[in-house]
């Protein structure tokens, strides 16, 4: 039996960016991990991916990215039962305090203003994760 409060050993983090370099730097850190990561481009794909039913275990979301922004597709997971409870971060480099209040107010759970750290990034998916562990 696969239910229940046994979670798989890795996790899936989808990364939706624009910046193709930055999008890889943050998947070789978190992979480190050791988590999957699945990179995306722009906000329609990034949809796409969490309109489905494959695991996505946390977002990493840029907000200005083509087709749709961050904020939109934020807006749009926080709708969708499946998704509702996913932590999902803002990686941006629109670092006004507006920005993060919106994306705070939408259902983020966490702002990163670029350039950041992937270190410290890893750290607080790391975090995020022990928390839901707790949880369970």
């Amino acid at each position: 039996m696969t239910e229940g409060p046994s979670r798989p050993s890795v996790r899936h983090v989808l990364v939706a960016d624009d910046e193709p370099y930055l999008g890889r730097i943050v998947q070789l850190k978190l992979e480190q991990g050791p988590y999957k990561v699945s990179l995306v481009g722009d906000g329609r794909e990034a949809m796409e991916r969490i309109e489905g039913s494959d695991p996505i275990d946390l977002i990493l979301l840029d907000i200005m990215m083509p087709e749709m922004t961050g904020l939109e597709v934020l807006s749009r997971t926080r709708r969708l039962e499946h998704r509702r409870k996913v932590p999902i971060i803002i990686l941006t480099a629109k670092g006004q305090e507006s920005d993060r209040a919106r994306a705070l107010s939408l259902g983020a759970t966490d702002f990163f203003t670029k350039p950041f750290s992937p270190k410290k990034l890893a750290a607080r998916v790391n975090e995020l994760f022990q928390q839901a562990g707790d949880r369970t």
